[in-house]
């Protein structure tokens, strides 16, 4: 109560009051005992009705909550079921660290300029980067990140340089192998590993399964996030592709590649023009990046677009320096000049099949121009061909838009299933 409601109420007696009730009189100190006197238990405890009343509301009220508890405890173990039968796969296991090995410093030097001109994703580049690596292993052979840096190269040079694949995937694989077995808890080898396998195994059950270790042991590997998208692309799970590929770009915002295989994502999702826009913002930044070149001629192709079509795929074989590529980019051209598309597309074939009769083209390539033209039977042979000879390039047999044609053919079916890929 405040200070002046207190003064107020003391005004309020009168004269005859205060003499009435003086300080000592017997009266005061009967009244002063009166007040002072404790209550009686009768007196200070409310009536059993109004306790039975209290007792019974707290009753409601800690039977509300329990069951509020439980009910909550109960949604949340269904939903962990249910998230657990739709997730069946057991996560792969994460490998124990043994010990750290401390690489000596010359050779992580080493290690760190070859990883310097891997990064840039030119056929001179790319063997500048082997040489540094090459020469990390020689000078600490327990290096496992060197021997990652030796896989990594390998799986370049096949694509952006002219090393047959079958080659570069059986270096690659050993390579990545030999990191594992130096390090196995280390996510940029299981990730090298993962790749190999699968575009060079065609290993799909493999490579998902060192992917997901990879990105157990360091969820922040670019490279892993990356890779893995570009696996989900080809095995048709586009939509997770999208996802892994935003990560990588997330965590490396400067990586022209990651941008690059964005718009190939892109295009197989089927938002082409999202994807044409942003190949044609990199090919106009980076005009000597090859992966904007290549991805450019298959969309032209795809859509018509001819004239575009012979000027990307030139440019794509002069920027790698893959002759055969050049040769075939050449024949196009006269084709398209004397035939339109029908000649071109023909053209093109011969000159393909000489080339796979030396053992330099992939039957995989025959099969994609043979389904262009309409011809099936003979698209089917080569890609049978394809799988007795376990070619890399079969793994894009579930996307490729270039066998459009062929995919209600019964025998079309049953060979992506043979191959591990339906």
């Amino acid at each position: 109560m405040s200070d002046r409601r207190k003064g107020t109420a003391s005004s309020g007696h009168t004269d005859t009051q205060d003499q009435q009730s003086l300080p000592g009189s017997l009266e005061e100190a009967q009244r002063v005992a009166v007040a002072e006197r404790p209550l009686t238990e009768a007196q200070t405890s409310p009536p059993p009705a109004v306790v039975a009343r209290s007792i019974n509301r707290l009753i409601a009220r800690v039977s509300i909550g329990a069951l509020v508890v439980v009910a909550t405890a109960l949604t949340l173990f269904l939903a962990q079921k249910r998230l657990l039968a739709v997730h069946s796969k057991p996560r792969p296991p994460v490998p124990q660290v043994v010990h750290q090995h401390v690489p000596i410093p010359a050779a992580q030097d080493l290690y760190l300029q070859g990883r310097f001109y891997w990064t840039k994703r030119t056929p001179a580049d790319l063997n500048k980067a082997l040489a540094y690596f090459q020469q990390a292993v020689a000078k600490d052979p327990a290096y496992a990140l060197a021997y990652v840096g030796l896989a990594d190269c390998y799986n370049l040079l096949r694509e952006y340089a002219a090393m047959p694949e079958e080659e570069a995937y059986r270096r690659a694989i050993e390579a990545a192998r030999k990191a594992i077995e130096l390090d196995p808890a280390l996510a940029d080898a299981h990730n090298s590993l993962a790749f190999d396998l699968f575009f060079g195994t065609l290993d799909r059950a493999g490579a998902e399964r060192e992917f997901q270790t990879a990105l157990v042991l360091n969820p922040n590997c670019q490279l892993a996030h990356h890779w893995y998208a570009t696996f989900l692309m080809t095995v048709g799970r586009t939509e997770e592709a999208l996802k892994q590929i935003e990560i990588a770009r997330q965590l490396n915002s400067s990586s022209t590649s990651i941008l690059a295989d964005k718009g190939l994502i892109l295009y197989v999702a089927g938002r082409t023009d999202e994807a044409i826009a942003l190949l044609k913002q990199i090919e106009t930044r980076e005009p000597t990046f090859i992966s904007s070149h290549r991805y450019l001629a298959t969309i032209d192709l795809m859509t018509g677009n001819y004239d575009s079509y012979l000027k990307e795929s030139r440019q794509t074989a002069l920027l790698s320096g893959n002759g055969t590529e050049r040769a075939i980019a050449d024949a196009a051209a006269r084709g398209y000049r004397n035939g339109g598309s029908a000649g071109m597309l023909n053209a093109m074939l011969d000159e393909e099949r000489k080339w796979y009769a030396k053992g330099r083209f992939p039957a995989y390539r025959v099969a994609e121009t043979y389904s262009l033209l309409g011809r099936k039977e003979q698209a089917l042979a080569y890609l049978r061909l394809s799988h007795e000879r376990h070619e890399a390039a079969l793994a894009g047999i579930m996307i490729d838009p270039a066998l459009d044609p062929l995919r209600d053919d019964p025998s079309y079916r049953q060979l992506a299933t043979e191959a591990g890929l339906s």
